[in-house]
């Protein structure tokens, strides 16, 4: 899986998670996106779970400080 794929997929995950439809990219932080807080940032992890098939350790979501780090998390889980 590209890391195109993945930001497409997540595209839709910001959607449905924060009704946000603006441009995502590696330095995409929960400062841009409204509702992307504590608990924001668990419906997301949640959510691409779901929506790549991995599972992610508490520590791990704790240390993902944008989104170019969780697409890279979920490109070394996805394989």
């Amino acid at each position: 899986m590209t890391d195109d794929e993945i930001y497409q997929r997540l595209g839709g995950i910001f959607d449905d998670v924060f009704e946000y439809e603006g441009p995502l990219g590696a330095d995409t932080v929960s400062a841009d996106v409204d509702g992307w807080d504590s608990v924001g940032h668990i419906r997301l992890v949640l959510a691409a779970e779901e929506a790549f098939g991995v599972r992610f350790e508490p520590k791990e979501v704790v240390g993902l400080n944008d989104l170019g780090e969780l697409v890279a998390a979920i490109r070394q889980k996805a394989g």
